[in-house]
């Protein structure tokens, strides 16, 4: 299987990446992507998010032509997507889009996934769908039917980022899966089948609903014109699509009940595999069908993805070193400066909430704040480590709601990159946690390959994470967990004190 080449798109919200992996070995061959600078995103109003879907596609052609530069693609055996999560692209019936896709962070819908919680009731919700309707691909949906209804007449499928693009590379054919149905909150686990409560109270036809496709199978094949286009073997399979966090769990070997993955980008995520249904009373966290739930749709094989999202994440970062660093200064020296002050910044919190709360603090907006500032000790180096402890600090606050859904967190994986290259966030969210931190060199595109491999039969899943070797472990720090344990627990008391004056 020598020269062979499993090939994986991360569709992003900023970017097209791909990758190539080589399928005998399971090492990243190369990588690209475009465009250099952050894709725009379109908002007409407040609170609104789109992209255009054949911008989307546009970018991968152009990712896909650096790649080829670097590495042919005539070798390439499978292909897998990854893409970001709750979008919503509205088709014809030739699979045109009607209109730009509503994206994960437009907050237009909150109003009708309410609406759809209050009459469904929210215990039903909560045990059928195991979430609130909220602000997801369903209740965007039921926007467009209340305030374009001559767009939803003329709509013929409903589909995900990644499952326009698999319909692009294939030339035609619309499909989902049940992890997606999931994210969209159309998913019934009680009933294993479409929600008929979200479909009926909205009034949307099972027609919309492209067919359903197990995650990891052959879904469909490259078209012979797309082929040509990006330079692959016509009829390569598709055979793997997933959501970037149930992917980024895939790329760090995240797939059996207790494991755990975690991103800190500009938004933070942890996301933890459960093996039985089960969901959090109060929403703070989101329950998915994960990659390999049902897999080789075998109804016994529950295997659920627990998302937490923090949004305050290396977006505080940026704007402490922007705002209020020395000017010129690199995330390395960031760090560096951080640590010249103890653990616990000497009496210092920040609040990272700048970016929104998400579902964590169940509906209230506390924003960002500083606490505790003492004009005779305090300097920007004492800013800036808070600021990274307060970002661990709002990770290890939200561990403990998937803690008491039963979920045990003694290891974290995550890829070597973003806010786990700062030693001060990895050691403080290990020592308050007492997990683990195991870092890897891979990343969504990457995963997206490995998944593609899984679903050609090219691999099995445990030969898929042969080759994945960690770069470093990070233990909590036994020594200094009663410092890490004080400035976390002052933290929450502050958090908690201006979420009820608020």
């Amino acid at each position: 299987m020598s020269n062979t080449y499993l090939l994986g798109y991360d569709i992003g919200t900023s970017s097209v990446k791909a990758t190539l992996v080589d399928a005998c070995t399971g090492t990243t061959v190369a990588s690209a992507h475009y465009p250099e600078e952050e894709a725009p995103i379109l908002s007409l109003h407040p609170g609104w998010a789109e992209q255009e879907p054949d911008v989307w596609w546009n970018e991968l052609v152009e990712a896909t032509r650096l790649l080829s530069k670097k590495v042919s693609l005539q070798n390439v055996k499978a292909v897998g997507i990854a893409y970001q999560m709750h979008g919503l692209v509205c088709t014809d019936k030739q699979g045109h889009p009607l209109r730009p896709a509503i994206i994960w962070c437009d907050d237009r819908a909150v109003r009708y996934g309410q609406a759809a919680l209050e009459a469904i009731g929210r215990e039903r919700c909560l045990q059928h769908l195991l979430n609130a309707p909220g602000n997801f691909t369903a209740a965007k949906l039921a926007w467009v039917k209340a305030e374009e209804p001559e767009i939803f007449e003329h709509i013929d499928k409903i589909m995900l980022p990644g499952d326009y693009i698999a319909m692009r590379l294939s030339g035609g054919a619309r499909q989902t899966t049940v992890s997606g149905l999931s994210e969209g909150i159309f998913w019934d686990f009680k009933e294993k089948r479409l929600s008929k409560d979200v479909m009926d109270y909205f009034g949307f036809s099972k027609e919309l609903i492209p067919e359903v496709v197990p995650t990891f199978s052959v879904q469909t094949h490259v078209c012979k014109e797309v082929a040509t286009l990006l330079g692959l073997p016509e009829g390569t399979p598709v055979s793997y699509r997933a959501g970037d966090q149930p992917n980024n769990a895939l790329s760090l070997g995240v797939l059996e009940p207790g494991e755990v993955a975690a991103t800190a980008g500009t938004s933070g995520v942890v996301y933890g595999v459960l093996g039985a249904v089960n969901y959090d009373p109060l929403s703070r966290v989101n329950t998915f069908a994960h990659v390999n739930h049902q897999m080789n749709n075998d109804p016994s094989i529950c295997r659920l993805g627990v998302l937490l999202c923090i949004n305050g994440t290396g977006i505080l970062n940026a704007w402490t070193k922007r705002n209020m660093a020395p000017a010129g200064l690199s995330y390395h020296e960031l760090n560096d400066l951080a640590a010249s002050v103890p653990i616990g910044a000497e009496g210092l919190s920040v609040i990272p909430f700048g970016n929104g709360a998400e579902r964590l603090l169940e509906n209230t907006t506390p924003g960002a704040s500083i606490r505790g500032i003492n004009f005779n000790i305090h300097t920007q180096a004492h800013l800036i480590r808070a600021a990274q402890e307060g970002i661990a600090f709002s990770f290890a606050y939200g561990m403990r709601v998937m803690e008491e859904m039963g979920m045990e967190l003694k290891t974290i994986r995550a890829g070597l990159g973003n806010m786990f290259l700062s030693p001060i966030f990895r050691e403080t969210l290990a020592s308050v946690t007492g997990a683990t931190i195991e870092l890897y060199d891979t990343d969504g595109a990457a995963g997206a390959a490995r998944g593609a491999g899984i679903g050609a039969g090219i691999w099995n899943t445990l030969e898929a994470f042969q080759t994945l070797k960690r770069q470093q472990v990070v233990k909590p720090d036994a020594v200094n967990i009663p410092a890490y344990q004080e400035a976390y627990d002052r933290w929450v008391h502050r958090l908690e004190t201006e979420m009820h004056d608020d």
